[in-house]
């Protein structure tokens, strides 16, 4: 019997310290603990969904303390009453702003405090009852009840403006009914507009191409060494992918609906290097990084290439000026070459037909040049 009482006692003691110790814990956890603590009520008008004994308070998003009670008013069913102990520095004034906040990704509630103006007073007791803070309207109210409330009013508002929503659809149907009856005098009101206001758009220009010559004379030799024709210079009127008119005061200086599909150096450029190709001579680069090292360059300035008015109709001049230079920058050869064409009418296909035609002699005769003037290869 003696052993077995002690047994007991050991056990009661076990028991008693291990509560001890959980009372200690949760007393540091919630309201008691090492340090001071201030003591305050809050009163919400409204539910405080999840809010709980032991919930944190902030304080301007620190950690102050925490909710040491929550009790209901008997006389007041909406009200909620939460006591909270914070420390003792957190600067609670008369204007402190409550609320609730839900945070984490359980959205677990959290009474936040945010200071008023800077020399208000101190909260301070009132009929020797705790300190009262009075929480915003709905500031216990949580995303889930704020989204109920929402759409509870859009609900009303559609519920109380049904003949005139219906009246407003039924409209918008017969509207869009008469407009796809309708829709050819709707289309050529638009385009009466358009006219009348000059924004009428303008139709895409149609891409004309510049051909090269394809039949050549026999030539005398065909040169071994490397050619490199580099872009072609020219004034910067050329620089377009426009026909270009050579026209009078108040005139277009191009024809509206005519296009080349490159910039004329571009263009004259390439158009070149098949020339060349054509004639036999298959070594001419158009650009530095074609060949490491060219034998010779072409350098090729456009001055005319463009439609010149005459007498009711036109004529299409095509001016190209060629320099032969060697690898050390001396210039071998050079030579201008300048053909024209007659343009029936200016418009788009008789111009650019015109062009091309001066174009095709001017390009054979600086190719049949071009392959004359490098010397052979030693």
């Amino acid at each position: 019997m003696e052993i077995r009482a002690r047994y007991t006692l050991i056990g009661l003691f076990t028991l008693a310290a291990f509560c001890a110790g959980f009372a200690f814990v949760y007393w540091l956890d919630t309201a008691g603990g090492l340090t001071r603590r201030a003591q305050y009520q809050i009163a919400f008008d409204g539910p405080v969904a999840g809010l709980l004994r032991g919930s944190p308070v902030l304080f301007n998003g620190i950690r102050v303390g925490e909710v040491t009670a929550l009790a209901l008013d008997p006389a007041r069913p909406k009200t909620v009453t939460v006591s909270i102990g914070i420390e003792t520095l957190a600067p609670v004034r008369a204007d402190t702003k409550v609320g609730i906040e839900f945070q984490g990704l359980t959205g677990a509630p959290v009474v936040a405090l945010v200071g008023g103006i800077d020399g208000a007073p101190l909260l301070a007791k009132s009929a020797g009852r705790l300190p009262l803070l009075v929480a915003e309207t709905n500031a216990g109210q949580g995303m889930t009840e704020g989204a109920r409330e929402v759409l509870r009013h859009i609900d009303a508002v559609v519920v109380e403006n049904a003949t005139p929503l219906k009246t407003l659809i039924d409209n918008i149907e017969k509207f869009s009914g008469a407009l796809a009856r309708n829709s050819d005098r709707v289309d050529n009101i638009v385009a009466g507009l358009e006219r009348m206001t000059g924004g009428s758009g303008k139709p895409s220009p149609q891409i004309y191409e510049l051909s090269a010559p394809t039949t050549f004379p026999a030539l005398a030799r065909i040169p071994a060494g490397q050619l490199l024709l580099p872009d072609p210079t020219s004034l910067a009127i050329f620089e377009t992918e426009r026909v270009l008119v050579r026209a009078a005061e108040g005139d277009s200086p191009v024809l509206e609906r005519a296009q080349w599909p490159d910039t004329l150096p571009k263009l004259v450029r390439a158009r070149l290097i098949e020339s060349f190709e054509h004639a036999g001579y298959t070594k001419v680069m158009g650009r530095v990084s074609d060949v490491p090292q060219a034998d010779y360059q072409l350098l090729v300035d456009i001055r005319s290439f463009h439609v010149v008015p005459v007498n009711g109709g036109g004529e299409a001049l095509v001016e190209i000026a060629a320099r032969l230079v060697d690898p050390q920058g001396r210039i071998v050869d050079a030579r201008t070459f300048r053909h024209t064409a007659p343009v029936a009418v200016i418009e788009a296909g008789p111009a650019t037909s015109s062009l091309n035609k001066a174009f095709g002699e001017v390009a054979t005769a600086l190719v049949l040049w071009a392959c004359a003037a490098v010397p052979a290869a030693p």
